[in-house]
């Protein structure tokens, strides 16, 4: 089964210095069908003005994940993490107990593009942690790459505490590109850039930047881009 999130359908944050799109419910937007899927719990879509960013605030348990497309993000928090992500880097951040943090667009001309997801722990209390990783884009290009993995080091990925993996690939025009579920297994596309269409025998989808699939009961996923696109995709249990 497949159910698509349109990008116009999503939730926007409009602050002046902040456009924000939510796939869902998130701070003032509220929409009791789109309050997650599985242990995702929120898929924001940020564009931050020159200069402008989010003040020191506070998390705890959740795993966050931020993926720069455009620009650059600086982020602090209370362990002491010190960093400038620029594009294609990841972040994760297990806030557990409680961490402190901000995010700031560190240019005084561009303004920053990027994706923070928030993923729910496997348990409440874990210990806070960071890490910050760059993926060669080769080992993303037509295919499925291992970004995020509860399993310790599979492919060198980010370690998040919760039953899931976060894959990205670029599709190059004309290329299509397939990923096989195990049973019992769900999935959350997030096209982040580019156009495509999906590929099946019973479903004839479009799919354009910011839309979101839902995927259930289906065994394999396979997509065809008509423009270069990149994917996010989320294996979950």
């Amino acid at each position: 089964m497949y159910r698509i999130r349109a990008a116009e359908e999503r939730g926007r944050g409009e602050h002046g210095w902040l456009d924000s799109r939510h796939t869902f419910s998130f701070a003032d937007y509220h929409d009791r069908e789109h309050m997650g899927f599985r242990s995702l719990r929120v898929i924001n879509e940020d564009r931050v003005a020159p200069g402008q960013g989010f003040g020191t605030h506070g998390h705890r348990d959740m795993e966050i994940i931020s993926y720069v497309l455009e620009g650059a993000l600086e982020h602090k928090d209370s362990l002491g993490n010190g960093s400038v992500l620029t594009p294609g880097e990841f972040q994760r951040m297990t806030a557990g107990t409680g961490v402190l943090h901000s995010e700031f667009n560190p240019s005084a001309q561009d303004s920053a593009h990027f994706y923070q997801i928030w993923i729910l722990p496997e348990r409440r209390g874990l210990v806070p942690s960071y890490e910050q990783r760059r993926f060669a884009p080769a080992e993303s290009l037509n295919r499925f790459r291992v970004v995020a993995s509860p399993h310790e080091k599979e492919d060198d990925a980010l370690m998040i505490h919760q039953d899931a993996r976060v894959l990205l690939a670029t599709v190059e025009p004309g290329a299509s590109i397939e990923h096989h579920f195990a049973r019992d297994r769900h999935g959350w596309l997030q096209v982040l850039r580019g156009r495509g269409g999906l590929i099946a025998p019973e479903a004839n989808l479009s799919l354009r930047a910011g839309d979101g699939l839902a995927i259930s009961e289906e065994p394999t996923l396979r997509l065809e881009a008509s423009e270069r696109m990149e994917l996010m995709l989320f294996e979950l249990a």
